[in-house]
């Protein structure tokens, strides 16, 4: 900017104005946004303002005007704040039995982490494993179905889906505390390597039920359609597999009712 200091005895001084008119500074700005403020309002009067100064209508309150206009400062507010830290609770569990679209039970294969599906004959019905389902709630306003675990009951062991490979796969995995998965005071973040251990109950129809991964979405625990005794396995929604169960509720359940998804 074109300015000329002028002293005098006060110490005041002066930039170059439009002829006809002075500017004077009583004090010197204390702060950088006070002499911002001053190179705008002079910036002001050097331009679009000494047209009005030209006029013989220019009157006080166009002067106001010109300084209000360099005085005025926008201001913009940025609310940092973390995201809420959502969970996953749980709401109770219950006994179940579960077979396939093809009447097929789910036995444990000895020496192994799997499930086979099986069509047991007569007198082996003790061979099915009877499996332990958790409930969740789970956060979201809107999820696919009621967030579930599914473990085998009496045991440790809990179907899990984790992405080993290219694909997620089904595994039976031991859990040291339970009470990580199942229990009044059972929470799981919804970014918490757990979520592997949920999968979303989606009921259709006259008992007919499909198990999605909570972590893989589109994603579901399957068997094999025409082969016998063949082990659970994830597939996409798209697969020939069989995704359909039947659960049956074999006791009360322990705790609070069920909460259905919205």
């Amino acid at each position: 900017m074109e300015s000329v200091r002028e002293s005098n005895g006060s110490g005041a001084w002066s930039p170059k104005m439009p002829q006809g008119m002075d500017f004077e500074i009583s004090r010197h700005p204390l702060t950088m946004k006070q002499v911002v403020n001053l190179i705008i309002a002079m910036e002001r009067f050097k331009g679009d303002g000494s047209e009005l100064l030209m006029s013989s209508e220019f009157r006080d309150e166009d002067m106001l005007n010109i300084m209000l206009d360099g005085l005025v400062e926008e201001e913009i507010v940025t609310l940092c704040s973390s995201p809420p830290h959502l969970q996953i609770s749980w709401t109770g569990e219950q006994q179940c039995s579960i077979t396939d679209q093809e009447k097929r039970s789910l036995i444990r294969v000895p020496n192994s982490m799997q499930l086979h599906a099986v069509m047991l004959q007569g007198g082996s019905e003790a061979k099915k494993v009877l499996m332990t389902m958790s409930a969740y709630l789970h956060p979201a306003p809107s999820v696919p179905g009621q967030t579930v675990a599914l473990g085998i009951r009496g045991t440790n062991l809990y179907l899990c889906c984790r992405k080993d490979g290219a694909e997620p796969t089904l595994h039976l995995e031991a859990v040291e505390d339970r009470s990580t998965l199942s229990g009044a005071d059972t929470s799981i973040g919804v970014n918490s390597d757990l979520v592997r251990f949920l999968f979303y109950r989606q009921d259709t129809g006259v008992n007919n039920t499909t198990l999605m991964s909570v972590a893989y979405q589109n994603w579901y625990i399957s068997t094999d359609n025409r082969q016998d005794n063949k082990p659970l396995a994830m597939c996409l929604k798209t697969s020939p597999r069989s995704q359909v169960f039947s659960i049956r509720e074999e006791v009360e359940r322990s705790s609070a009712p069920r909460v259905d998804s919205a």
